[in-house]
């Protein structure tokens, strides 16, 4: 093997890496035998000068390979995983883990905490009582067998290579670099075991890729990569310049899981969420067509399936089933504070970064990984990008319990919300669908 001095050298003279320098490499991080140092800096290389999708190719396999996997080869049925880039209000995963497992499809997801303005999965299951998000392996295929869905955090031996470069990237300044996300992103899922994967790409304020030509590079560099791996992918570009649905926090957002599956949503949140499961339904073989797996999934929620197996996969993981019945049972704060328009007219901006920084600063998110989650504070929008409201209507409320928390919190809210005389020139929920 060349020194990890060469290694970076190469990546920052823009040379290619070739895949068994790639293996070496990490494989080498692996066993401490290159330093956290040599890996910054050869990070900080690709996110210069990029890779080309041989050397992405190579980074994800040896990611993959770096731990244990799932092995699902006792079910029949196809495995299929949904992720999210990251989002503001995205409760998604939730929703169609439930759709897709009760229209048959298996769905082992694993998902990730809050960071920065974002917001985690696991921390919003963590809100359910009891609900345990880190079940072992063991665990989490037999409860794929008896349920057909599990969502759990990366296990410490599940593409650990992941694990500890992510850590790396997200104090080097690297995290965009599309090469690094796609590797990340397929090396976790590819451990599953799994038939297939839908991809939700965000574009806009509250995404990582703020802009749709970033969004595109992302999803193509991710289909490009899964088609070499012989997995089928889907990826869905949908909007984030505003959050997705109305709640924004752990616990509320559980709250309006509950309520999309009792048939009570927003409709932005429906149409993103029918638009995964139906590619996952497509993609487990439950349909012939995309059309037949819409028509699916919207039965599947409107008539209760749905609700019901999302019942199953809380009581699966220890959770408190009765949320599902009664959602006072979850979180909930002391105080409500309200937010009201200053003027008449129509919202023109409901910006997605600033209020998931807000509901971050509230406690519902962290900004280092070992900072103290909330589970009950956070923010519902009464009215979003479009609405018309008049002067002293309510905007949005805010669930908090700490003062300080509020008041740092508000100047966010107050500068996430425009209301013009004008109405905005509406943008698309689903922007592109790129399929591998």
């Amino acid at each position: 093997m060349i020194s990890p001095r060469e290694i970076i050298q190469k990546k920052r003279d823009r040379q290619r890496l070739s895949s068994q320098e790639i293996e070496a490499f990490i494989r080498a991080y692996m066993c401490s035998d290159v330093a956290d140092y040599h890996v910054a800096a050869w990070l900080m290389a690709v996110y210069l000068n990029g890779m080309d999708i041989h050397e992405t190719l190579a980074l994800t396999q040896v990611m993959r390979d770096s731990g244990k996997s799932l092995n699902l080869s006792a079910i029949r049925t196809k495995k299929i995983d949904k992720h999210s880039t990251g989002g503001v209000g995205d409760k998604t995963s939730m929703i169609v883990a439930a759709i897709a497992a009760a229209c048959g499809v298996t769905v082992p997801m694993i998902t990730g905490r809050a960071l920065g303005h974002t917001g985690g999965t696991l921390d919003k299951l963590e809100s359910i009582p009891g609900f345990d998000a880190q079940p072992s392996l063991e665990q989490a295929s037999a409860i794929l067998k008896s349920v057909g869905a599990v969502i759990m955090g990366q296990t410490d031996d599940l593409a650990p290579a992941d694990r500890r470069i992510y850590a790396l990237r997200d104090v080097t300044g690297t995290v965009e670099s599309i090469p690094l996300i796609t590797a990340s992103i397929l090396s976790k899922k590819l451990a599953e075991d799994i038939d297939g994967l839908v991809l939700d790409v965000k574009t806009g304020s509250g995404a990582f890729m703020p802009t749709l030509e970033k969004a595109r590079d992302l999803a193509r560099s991710i289909v490009d990569v899964g088609s070499k791996m012989k997995i089928r992918i889907v990826v869905l570009i949908t909007d984030m310049e505003q959050p997705l649905g109305r709640a924004i926090g752990n616990a509320i957002e559980i709250r309006e899981c509950i309520e999309f599956l009792k048939g009570n949503t927003p409709e932005d949140l429906e149409t993103v969420s029918l638009a995964l499961a139906a590619h996952m339904i497509r993609l487990g073989g439950r349909a012939r067509s995309l059309q037949q797996a819409t028509r699916m999934a919207y039965e599947t929620a409107s008539k209760g399936a749905a609700a019901s197996k999302f019942k199953q996969m809380i009581r699966s993981q220890g959770g408190d089933e009765r949320i599902l019945d009664d959602p006072d049972l979850l979180p909930r704060t002391p105080s409500v504070a309200e937010f009201r328009s200053r003027s008449h007219g129509f919202v023109t901006r409901c910006d997605a970064k600033l209020l998931g920084l807000a509901a971050n600063a509230l406690g519902a998110g962290r900004t280092r990984v070992d900072d103290t989650v909330h589970p009950a504070v956070g923010l519902y929008l009464e009215r979003k990008t479009g609405d018309q409201v008049k002067r002293n209507q309510v905007l949005c409320h805010i669930y908090w319990d700490d003062e300080k928390r509020l008041q740092s919190a508000m100047p966010l809210i107050e500068e996430a919300f425009d209301v013009q005389a004008r109405p905005p020139k509406p943008r698309p929920l689903i922007h592109a669908v790129l399929e591998g």
